[in-house]
């Protein structure tokens, strides 16, 4: 019993090292068991929650603790692992029972000191005991700063765009802004800055997968709507004005949808790698006309018709939309037109487009 408590506490103690380099450490995407499983665990309870309400605000209010809850558990989860596989090595070479294993564990991991012994083998035990808690809570002291610093740069670019084209973002919301405040000609520098955001991202919510489930400031914002408004601005821009200049469009729509399958391939949800341009989509031609509706509303320029430009539209949406909505559903994004159901189908909110508030008296 002895031998199998040892080769079981050294398994737990070698499996909650391997649980904290894959997640703290190694900067690459890695699957680590126990991190998602405790991570999922404490979304679940949270969901549970919000998935009985129907305000929007409200499900944002119960989500929004759920991942820096998540690490916290996570560190104490890792440190009771370490506890009760150090107990199991503690009593496979000595006399000591459960509860002396664990007191002795404990004093050495959490370095308190108030329990030692002088056998050879405990004293060993007892020394990367005392390394490993010290470590762990290092590297987590050091992981945070990571996480929100990734975090305030996402966000960052996602409130200029909420700044700039209304709440929650949509991709004909953003063409009829540009096109009534005389902006387009800057559309290319709009997609060479989420060119460089996806990138960023698609780096640092593969290596850190919580950082998805973190939530934005505020209620209405959301960086996965953001990206699939900018992702649906660009393809109506390909779409309805050939002429323009393409290559920024084109770039930030590759680097757009190919984040999101970087984000599914790391979260393990499938997807058609190589859809052809006819491969059916969720979004419908009347939704279609309704945000052509809005663009023209507000002077949007067009080169083509609504019927010549949907299956230009189209091509280019299924290289993303499937993606876009099965993330936007597992993290109960805001509600936006065009961004598919949610977990408890809440009605979509119409965007609101910021008002210019100028002088109106004499210069």
């Amino acid at each position: 019993m002895r031998v199998l408590f040892g080769v079981l506490g050294a398994l737990v103690v070698a499996g909650t090292f391997s649980s904290v380099l894959r997640t703290l450490v190694i900067p690459r995407p890695t699957r680590s068991s126990f991190t998602r499983t405790i991570q999922a665990l404490v979304r679940r309870m949270f969901q549970t929650v919000a998935d009985r309400l129907d305000d929007p605000e409200a499900k944002d209010r119960v989500l929004g603790p759920v991942a820096p809850l998540s690490i916290l558990v996570t560190l104490v989860c890792w440190l009771l692992a370490f506890l009760i596989g150090y107990a199991m090595l503690q009593g496979s070479v000595s006399e000591l029972g459960p509860l002396q294993a664990i007191r002795e564990a404990g004093s050495s991991l959490f370095t308190l000191g108030f329990a030692s012994s002088h056998h050879v083998e405990l004293t060993v035990i007892d020394f990367c005991a005392a390394a490993t808690g010290p470590i762990v809570i290092g590297l987590q002291v050091g992981y945070l700063p990571t996480i929100y610093s990734a975090y305030a740069r996402r966000e960052t670019e996602v409130t200029l765009l909420f700044a700039r084209t209304g709440t929650p973002p949509w991709g004909p919301e953003i063409l009829a802004r540009y096109a009534q405040v005389q902006l387009l000609d800057e559309l290319t520098e709009l997609f060479h800055n989420w060119e460089r955001w996806s990138a960023e991202v698609s780096e640092s919510h593969t290596s850190y997968p919580i950082l998805i489930h973190f939530r934005s400031p505020r209620a209405d914002r959301n960086w996965l709507i953001a990206l699939l408004s900018v992702l649906d601005a660009g393809a109506l821009r390909l779409a309805f004005n050939p002429s323009s200049p393409q290559a920024e469009v084109r770039m930030g729509l590759r680097a757009g949808f190919m984040c999101l399958r970087d984000l599914a391939d790391a979260r393990g949800i499938p997807y058609d790698r190589d859809p052809t341009p006819d491969s059916p989509i969720e979004l419908t031609y009347e939704e279609f006309l309704a945000g052509v509706g809005r663009m023209a509303e507000y002077g949007y320029p067009m080169e083509r018709t609504p019927e010549e430009a949907w299956p230009q539209f189209r091509g280019w949406r299924v290289n993303y939309e499937s993606v876009a909505h099965r993330i936007a559903r597992d993290i109960d994004a805001v509600p936006a037109p065009w961004s598919g159901p949610r977990r408890t189908g809440e009605a979509v909110v119409v965007p609101t487009t910021p008002v210019d508030r100028r002088p109106t008296g004499p210069s």
